[in-house]
């Protein structure tokens, strides 16, 4: 495996961005579009907020078991049947937009996400070496955020202006990746043949696996509480903005500056390591999401000066931060917990997402969306106390992952 020359051209690489860019095209099409069908049909906000809440439950229900079925069943496989069941349904959802028909649907795509998105971030820890692991994440992440930037935004508007049978049927291109996870599948076997089945991994009784979950939690705390406050503006904007097209500006700029800083922050990361780069982020969350809240609250609309702000702000943190705690995760455990690494970053993802869209759904109901949104930043700057932890116990982690490193067999070439 060669060190040198750009990420997009290490050995899996080309196949793994493929298939990432496929399959979040459809998830990204249907995020915002599933709930306002929903609503079409007759739901109430606190229902349309349960779409959203329903796929990620399943998403996070799957991914803890993902890690086994990879290596039982093979990654060409597993990853073929998540793609199916990403983009099948999407069609389905078509010919019924009644809220249970939609949850349902929307139950079968979370599983389908959930094995998607822990085989993406997993062969990017065993594709590229831990000196390019930040940067490699970055190129993953850029695949992850490109669908969300471009198609996240205008699924309303192509239901709106083209019709909602073009939403459902471009909620398929997921089924297009199938080739891609298969080439993928025979890149692994060469740059991780322990990953494969028919390999034995040996238990280490000084790195149990028990020991690997808590030092995972940390970072996905911090994941969780960003992807919260993210995943309530990517839920409700277009149901809090009149405007379509403010709607859908606001949510390309949070994708712009998402797919910005989840790119750019890993090769930083890479070079200054990514503690001091997670601390301010936190607070920052929370600045976005109260000017949010501030731009949403007046009765006589939308204050879009600064709600375009804060779109770009809660994106720079939404991004960055993703990036940050999946390198953190890596680190933070042996290579024999990768999979396990990151099964729990992506629960503490998709789980953030689904309490903001269920928790903030029901508190706007309640009260209003900026209260909604106010009590979403507050959770963020929360974890702050978490982000301080992780200067002083860095240090320790990384002499331990060094150690451990250096006690795995070298990987085949």
């Amino acid at each position: 495996m060669s060190a040198g020359g750009p990420i997009w051209r290490q050995p899996g690489m080309a196949p793994l961005v493929a298939m990432t860019c496929a399959g979040f095209s459809g998830y990204a099409l249907l995020l915002t579009v599933a709930p306002l069908w929903a609503v079409e049909g007759g739901a109430t906000t606190a229902g349309s907020g349960l779409v959203n809440g329903v796929l990620l439950l399943f998403t996070v229900l799957t991914q803890l078991l993902v890690p086994r079925a990879l290596h039982r069943f093979g990654w060409g496989p597993a990853l073929a049947v998540g793609l199916a069941l990403l983009g099948v349904p999407g069609v389905l959802m078509s010919l019924n937009n009644a809220l249970g028909a939609v949850l349902a649907l929307s139950a079968v795509r979370g599983v389908g996400f959930g094995v998607l998105t822990v085989a993406g971030s997993a062969a990017v820890a065993a594709l590229v070496g831990a000196e390019r692991r930040g940067e490699a994440i970055g190129a993953y992440g850029l695949a992850v955020a490109l669908p969300n930037l471009v198609l996240l935004p205008a699924g309303p508007w192509i239901a709106e202006s083209l019709g909602w049978w073009v939403v459902f049927a471009l909620s398929a291109l997921p089924l297009v990746g199938i080739p891609a996870a298969f080439r993928l599948s025979s890149a692994l076997r060469l740059s991780a043949p322990d990953l494969h089945p028919g390999t034995t991994v040996s238990p280490d009784p000084d790195d149990p696996e028990f020991k690997a979950y808590l030092r995972l939690m940390r970072p996905m705390m911090l994941l969780l509480a960003v992807t919260l406050a993210g995943g309530a503006v990517i839920t409700f904007t277009p149901q809090m903005v009149d405007s379509p097209s403010v709607a859908a500006g606001g949510l390309f700029l949070m994708g712009l500056s998402a797919a910005f800083s989840r790119w750019r922050v890993g090769a930083l990361a890479d070079r200054y390591g990514p503690q001091r780069f997670v601390v301010p982020l936190v607070p920052l969350t929370g600045v976005g999401m109260a000017l949010v809240a501030w731009s949403v609250a007046s009765s006589d609309g939308v204050r879009v000066g600064s709600f375009l702000v804060a779109m770009l702000l809660v994106g720079l943190c939404y991004g960055g931060l993703q990036n940050l705690t999946l390198l953190i995760s890596f680190t933070a455990v042996s290579r024999r917990h990768h999979n396990l690494a990151s099964a729990v970053w992506n629960v503490g993802f998709d789980a953030g997402t689904a309490l903001g869209s269920v928790a903030v759904g029901v508190i706007a109901q309640l009260t209003s969306f900026a209260t909604a949104f106010l009590v979403a930043g507050a959770i963020a700057v929360a974890t702050l106390p978490l982000a301080l932890q992780g200067r002083t116990g860095s240090a320790a982690r990384r002499t331990r992952r060094v150690g451990m490193e250096r006690a795995e067999p070298p990987r085949e070439t």
